[in-house]
């Protein structure tokens, strides 16, 4: 029957074998004891609400009992080991646990959305795999550590709503992959560092809602800059300066918030150039003069924000205006 039944369905039957030696693979795998031994601190050191449905010794899970609650592990070799942590919106307290920068393997890791406090560990430069970081909505302190610069896998960067201060670190810049940089509603203090231009696949800058300094024609310096960039943030913070018209050679923009600024000077008609401009805030600087009409003959542009300046009479908003939210779920990729 069984010989039958390969000869009639040999694919499903190879499938079904491969599966099968998958399971026992992972089965028979031991979890490496150096992730083990990291978890284990971490439990120890986390609340109830965490700690309730992590059942057991072994984090991958062992015999009849299931992984632990938000660890994703893979097989390497003859091992297992622990390549996501995703433990968010519990309530976690207390400081940054060090012992997850044990966690070598590590892809992901998520801690947002809990009461973490204290500074991020330097050792978390360890973390040479991950490529997603979000460590967004706690009360993490202190200086962002450069040697975030070091994890050269990383895409995904989520340090917002926190309370860091001291300045953005231009090691940042040295992390070839990020598409996505968060860091507003924080205490970030002097200059948006330049060098971030030189980022080839960033797509996505929010530094709002912070202390920054500095102009627009210091971040756009280095020539061919932000090739990528389709969303730039730089609202709430204190820029001075004018629009550059070498903005416009930011090709690929899709929103521009300056708002709640102190910038000031003329609109570069210049702008209005850039192909997919799609959102235009404005307002609340000390900018004068008139719109240049080709803001109104632009074919995406779809809201323009210019109260609280001192344009000249008779300029006027484009579009329906709302505030302008763009979900962090949109970028989770």
């Amino acid at each position: 029957m069984a010989s039958l039944f390969v000869a009639r369905f040999p694919v499903l039957a190879i499938s079904l074998i491969l599966i099968s030696s998958t399971l026992v693979n992972l089965a028979l795998s031991k979890t490496l004891k150096r992730d083990v031994k990291a978890l284990n601190e971490i439990k120890a050191s986390l609340g109830w609400r965490v700690v309730y449905a992590w059942v057991g010794d072994d984090p991958c899970g062992d015999g009849d009992l299931p992984p632990w609650s938000g660890v994703t592990c893979s097989t390497q070799g003859d091992y297992r080991v622990v390549t996501e942590l995703e433990v968010y919106a519990v309530s976690i307290v207390g400081p940054f646990p060090t012992a997850v920068t044990n966690l070598l393997d590590l892809t992901r890791l998520d801690l947002h959305n809990n009461k973490l406090t204290g500074p991020i560990p330097p050792q978390i430069g360890r973390l040479k795999r991950l490529k997603i970081l979000n460590l967004r909505w706690n009360k993490l302190q202190d200086a962002i550590p450069p040697e975030i610069g070091e994890l050269k896998s990383l895409t995904h960067l989520y340090l917002s709503f926190n309370n860091f201060k001291g300045e953005i670190p231009r090691e940042l810049a040295n992390l070839p992959g990020l598409r996505y940089l968060y860091l507003q509603e924080n205490r970030l203090t002097g200059r948006i560092p330049p060098e971030l231009g030189t980022l080839q696949n960033l797509r996505h800058l929010d530094v709002g809602n912070n202390h920054l300094v500095g102009t627009i024609r210091e971040l756009i310096r280095i020539e061919g800059c932000f090739p990528a960039l389709r969303n730039l943030y730089i609202n709430n913070n204190y820029l001075t300066g004018g629009v550059p018209a070498q903005l416009a050679n930011v090709s690929n923009l899709e929103i521009l918030y300056l708002s709640y600024n102190k910038m000031s000077g003329v609109i570069p008609s210049g702008l209005a150039h850039i192909p997919k401009l799609t959102y235009l805030y404005l307002d609340h600087n000390q900018f004068t003069g008139r719109i240049p009409d080709a803001f109104y003959k632009h074919p995406f542009l779809k809201e323009m924000y210019i109260e609280g300046n001192s344009f000249r009479p008779a300029v006027n908003p484009i579009g329906i205006h709302k505030v302008l939210e763009v979900s962090d779920t949109e970028f989770l990729v």
